[in-house]
């Protein structure tokens, strides 16, 4: 008998006439049960927030910071449970669960300490003589209600960097949790339910397409913050009207190694940062560009340790790598590895996929137009190039739509320097994988990765709006 797991609405537990089996991913067992909100519920949701909104945005700043630590300490405390249903939900290595589950408490500690830092100006208005005596205050005001739309790889984490920015900024939100994988968000939600989150301050409410499409129509909304694909993220900007729109969405991550890099650890990291989590990461490495003079040393060692990985149960401690998310998503990630053959390239290891394993594969000689090289493949996919001068590496990462992360290992400080000025992406990781994430960083990108930034004091400020007082000190009213 699996566990039925109520939707959170407005504080209050619910069910519908459309329940929602949960399978694992490794052997397809149901491991729970939920339900789709109907149009009706998602009306009440809003109208909860709304409503909430009221409170949420006088409630004083040592109140929230309270909330948000509790939260913390709650997720600590029920942390075996949590990574357990990661694992069992997403297909989650439970050691990469385990990370994720940690980083989830370090998010809420943080958004309990930017909470204390909403901060204002106080600006000089009298640089003419027409505005003297006048000064300005500025300070930040809550917008009001927040769609979040969640992805899978990280069911806690990235749904938790939409919800404790919002509490933290004093934002009701009503959450869509991916279908595949609501369970870990529900489970939140009874640590929200115990700590006394004011009612209707958040929803976590699982819904199918055509449901969760009114998150991005509907006005009472005031800003939409997805996580997800490219093309459905665009495609949410153009129907979401007058609301602003935060987009964290996907790439083609890419590494530049020079050639006096430190190979060993370059290729140690390549290993984590290409294959950790099947490669279902939107900054996972897909395109590695490296000097000629070192090209086929750092090839035969990435072959060679991507073989070293060990497949198999998520729960199992020893597993690196698990099954993708679906077998459609094995299944299209090797067609995309057949047409990079097809137009030349040379697959080195892997390329065929296992049910829904789809093990490490590492291509070279693929087309720049090829998908594997040009679109997303959100799968433990490598394509490597060897490169002649560390400017056109540079020049082969900028050749993308994206632009999420890059990696660059290199020991030359101006060619660390360069990067940095030339790389287009919204952050270059110098001697690391672009796969390196720490939650108070801004987090985004450029081009067709998204708009805005996530992190915790990045996405209060899109969940903000500064509004200006300007004072008028009258001479009349001067003390004597």
């Amino acid at each position: 008998m699996t566990e039925t797991y109520p939707m959170f609405l407005a504080g209050a537990w619910a069910t519908s006439e459309r329940p929602l089996e949960v399978r694992n991913p490794y052997n397809a067992e149901v491991i729970g049960t939920t339900f789709f909100a109907s149009a009706e519920q998602l009306d009440h949701a809003i109208r909860a927030a709304e409503s909430a909104f009221c409170e949420l945005r006088r409630m004083p700043t040592f109140d929230r910071v309270a909330l948000l630590k509790a939260l913390a300490e709650k997720v600590r405390a029920c942390r075996e449970e949590m990574i357990r249903t990661v694992s069992l939900e997403a297909g989650k290595p439970v050691r990469e669960a385990e990370i994720e589950v940690d980083r989830g408490a370090f998010t809420l500690d943080t958004a309990a300490e930017e909470a204390k830092r909403i901060e204002g100006d106080v600006i000089p208005l009298d640089l003419l003589a027409s505005s003297k005596g006048r000064f300005g205050i500025v300070r930040r005001f809550p917008i009001g209600p927040i769609a979040g739309i969640s992805p899978f790889n990280f069911p806690l984490n990235l749904a938790l960097h939409k919800v404790a920015p919002a509490l933290a900024s004093g934002n009701p939100i009503v959450l869509k949790p991916p279908s595949a994988c609501p369970l870990t968000m529900l489970l939140f939600a009874r640590l929200m339910d115990e700590v006394g989150v004011p009612k209707g301050a958040v929803s976590v409410l699982p819904m199918d397409r055509e449901t969760g499409d009114k998150l991005v129509s509907d006005e009472r909304f005031k800003l939409l913050s997805f996580t997800g694909s490219p093309d459905v993220g665009w495609d949410m900007k153009r129907r979401a009207g007058m609301k602003p729109v935060v987009l964290e969405l996907g790439g083609n991550a890419g590494v530049l190694i020079d050639d006096d890099a430190d190979v060993d650890f370059a290729v140690s990291r390549i290993r984590v940062g290409a294959f950790a989590y099947a490669g279902q990461v939107c900054i996972s490495v897909q395109r590695v560009f490296i000097h000629e003079s070192i090209y086929d040393r750092v090839r035969d060692q990435i072959v060679e340790t991507a073989k070293t990985l060990r497949m198999g149960d998520p729960l199992d401690p020893e597993t690196e790598l698990g099954p993708m998310i679906d077998a459609k998503a094995a299944g299209r990630s090797e067609q995309w590895v057949r047409d990079a053959v097809s137009g030349g390239a040379r697959v080195l290891t892997g390329g065929q996929a296992k049910g829904r394993f789809f093990p490490p594969t590492v291509i070279e000689n693929a087309a720049p137009g090829s998908f594997v090289c040009s679109r997303e493949a959100f799968a433990p996919l490598v394509t490597l190039f060897p490169v002649k001068r560390f400017a056109e590496g540079i020049e082969r990462l900028n050749d993308s739509v994206y632009g999420l992360q890059a990696g660059v290992f290199t020991n030359r400080l101006e060619h660390a320097l360069y990067a940095f000025e030339t790389v287009e992406t919204g952050a270059v990781i110098i001697n690391d994988v672009p796969t390196y994430r720490i939650d108070h960083m801004p987090y985004g990108g450029v081009k067709a990765s998204g708009l805005s930034r996530e992190g915790i004091r990045y996405a209060i400020e899109d969940m903000t709006e500064p509004r200006l007082m300007v004072v008028n000190r009258l001479e009349s009213q001067a003390v004597s």
